[in-house]
């Protein structure tokens, strides 16, 4: 599976029909992953129209992660550059972004489970190992979720797959947009608004 693919399968499995309420930080890490991913499919089911599908992965992406933490990471030392303006807007067309690309493949879902097999403390909050089971009989993928204590809450900050780190990912193919654009930032903004169909100053 694409790099893309297998994300998106850990990520539908993971984030089901719970909100930050579960995923309090008094809470056994281990415990929620597998909390949730046993609720996901029935939230997140193919019966759901892509109009909803891109509402509730905005509510999940909202809630479960921590959205300006991931934003401010992948626009890297851009960011620093980025004026105030440009910061809020990078910020809600990231998550625009990540909600449109990621809802419109939920139909590959083809029955892949998430299993957890450990967890760890990290020092901004734990670290979460999983692997997915592929129906094909095909060697696991493992996925590990990194969570972060965000006063008594967590949030997810990234996720690794087979050691690739997504939020590091991201930020390497956003750079490439930037320096593309004679390292100005307002050229991604203006890609992420196309792609996400946004308007400037919504």
């Amino acid at each position: 599976m694409k790099m893309r693919r297998i994300v998106l399968t850990a990520f539908v499995l993971f984030v089901g029909a719970l909100g930050p309420a579960i995923l309090t930080a008094a809470a056994d890490p281990a415990a929620v992953i597998n909390n949730l991913g046993n609720r996901a499919l029935e939230v997140l089911g193919k019966n759901a129209t892509p109009a909803q599908r891109v509402a509730r992965f905005h509510e999940l992406f909202r809630e479960d992660f921590d959205v300006p933490g991931i934003a401010r990471f992948v626009l890297g030392r851009y960011w620093k550059t980025a004026t105030p303006e440009q910061q809020d807007e990078f910020t809600r067309l990231f998550e625009d972004y990540i909600a449109i690309v990621y809802s419109s493949q939920l139909s590959a879902y083809t029955g892949e489970t998430l299993k957890v097999t450990g967890s760890r403390a990290d020092p901004e909050g734990a670290i979460v190992a999983s692997e997915i089971i592929r129906p094909s009989g095909a060697p696991p993928v493992k996925v590990e979720w990194h969570l972060a204590d965000q006063h008594g809450t967590y949030k997810i900050r990234d996720v690794a797959v087979d050691g690739i780190s997504m939020a590091v990912t991201q930020r390497s193919e956003f750079a490439s947009v930037i320096q593309r654009n004679g390292g100005q930032v307002q050229g991604l903004i203006a890609m992420l608004r196309e792609k996400t169909g946004s308007a400037s100053g919504r």
